[in-house]
């Protein structure tokens, strides 16, 4: 039964209600990034104001993935249990409660613990939320919605290196400029929050659960704002195809899934390497060649401009191309750029080649987000999309301690050769193992048959 709510879904034009769910999505993502990407920040300036030791430094800049780690291991599956909703408000929630107490912490130490417990609100966020707005979407559209709520969210970044750029050298109200970037996410953390009740819940999800009677309302509500014709079909509740109880987590190893699981998780620990690995460090990289911390953050805010444009630019593309295609084409163009832009030798080759690796990195990292969330059925698909997403999140804060003595000791050519290694392995990992979904529902996509997914009562789509 819950096949036919989807079909509907897919019949559907694109909403009002879809429209404000991508944004409020959109929003989330944005504060995501915006804490994300400060660390950056944190290892430029925190490194010269608390003279943090070598030693110290990878833990300053991959506490908050930590806590990542741990949010999306234990958090992601709140989604799948109690509802999209909710687990988008609970990540919110905690990750600007404790943001606050990173504006106000006073050494290093409490940064640090801060910056890993807010860390745990943001570690399943981005899975969920193309979890969310997968199941929201219709399938012709799925993709190129997701991809402008990325692209809201990537205005972070930029947006974030000016904001550092503005306010790190001040002291507004005799606060440190550093205090009010965090107090400004926490800030933006609150309304996105507040935005955030009045988001539908996804209908693939009630269905899911047996609640068939709220997912026609749901679906008979988005038809009456567009003035749509049709008939939601007429379910009874309780029917046999309710949701089951059992273990989500479990089944996201079954033998049906697990070619879908291990191409993920190789994805995520290979791709993160690329990916945060520029975001991260390249501040340092900057420094490692000599550039003062005012002109670091000149250029990598210049650079940066690269993430919003380089989403902007996947919106027409993420449709028009099978998902895995995109995301194999930008990952090589990353690794070349990477190595261009370790072995960049003046500010102008700098800002020309990190601005040319971040735009193509969020055209790859968008039609992976699509990718990850199209491919595990609704009953398993934030677990399974979250925890992979946790296996990025560990990778992402030990890639310092990985990253950080290569730099330092053969170079920024040497770090992003290894960078481009990593993403050929992912290429390669997509290209053999990654199914095509552009323009499937997702009812249609890695649905094996057998026996039901969980228990002996379950649900199939």
């Amino acid at each position: 039964m819950s096949q036919l709510i989807g079909n509907q879904l897919d019949r559907l034009s694109v909403g009002k209600v879809q429209k404000r769910a991508t944004a409020v999505i959109g929003l989330g993502l944005f504060f995501e990034f915006f804490e994300l990407f400060l660390a950056g920040v944190l290892s430029s300036v925190l490194g010269e104001e608390y003279h943090v030791p070598a030693s110290i430094m990878p833990l300053l800049l991959g506490s908050s993935f930590l806590g990542m780690f741990i949010g999306a291991v234990f958090l992601s599956h709140i989604a799948d249990r109690y509802g999209r909703k909710r687990a988008f408000m609970l990540n919110i929630g905690i990750y600007s409660f404790f943001t606050i107490f990173i504006a106000f912490s006073p050494n290093v130490g409490m940064v640090i613990f801060f910056r890993f417990l807010a860390g745990m609100g943001l570690g399943a966020q981005p899975a969920l939320c193309d979890t969310y707005l997968s199941e929201l979407i219709p399938s012709q559209k799925r993709g190129k919605y997701i991809a402008w709520a990325y692209t809201l969210g990537f205005l972070a970044v930029p947006v974030e290196g000016f904001l550092s750029r503005v306010l790190v050298p001040l002291s507004p109200l005799g606060m440190d400029g550093w205090r009010w970037v965090f107090l400004l996410g926490a800030a933006g953390g609150v309304f996105v929050l507040m935005a955030a009740r009045a988001l539908p819940e996804s209908p693939r999800w009630l269905a899911s659960k047996g609640r068939m009677q709220e997912a026609r309302a749901l679906l008979k509500r988005f038809q009456e704002e567009e003035n749509e014709p049709g008939v939601v079909p007429e379910i009874q509740t309780g029917s046999a195809d309710q949701a089951p109880k059992g273990n989500t987590l479990r089944a996201v190893f079954q033998k049906r899934y697990l070619k879908s699981t291990a191409m993920l998780y190789i994805f995520q620990i290979f791709q993160t390497i690329g990916y945060f690995g520029f975001g991260t460090l390249a501040p340092l990289v900057l420094a490692s060649k000599g550039y003062t911390i005012t002109h670091s953050l000149e250029y990598i805010a210049l650079s940066f401009i690269g993430y919003p444009l380089g989403s902007l630019l996947s919106v027409p593309l993420i449709e028009k191309m099978d998902r895995k295609w995109l995301v194999c084409y930008s990952a090589v163009c990353m690794g070349v750029f990477g190595v261009l832009f370790g072995i960049g030798g003046s500010p102008s080759l700098v800002i020309v080649f990190g601005f040319a690796y971040t735009l193509c990195s969020n055209i790859f990292s968008n039609a992976f987000h699509v990718l990850q969330a199209e491919i595990f059925p609704t009953e398993i698909r934030a677990s399974a999309t979250g925890m992979a997403y946790s296996i990025s999140r560990i990778m992402s804060g030990l890639m310092p301690f990985i990253l950080l003595p290569v730099l330092e000791n053969e170079g920024a050519a040497v770090m992003f050769i290894i960078v481009a290694a990593a993403m050929l392995i992912v290429v390669l990992d997509i290209a053999l193992l990654a199914p095509k979904t552009t323009g499937r529902s997702l009812e249609n996509i890695e649905n094996p048959p057998g026996p039901q997914m969980i228990g002996k009562t379950g649900a199939h789509l």
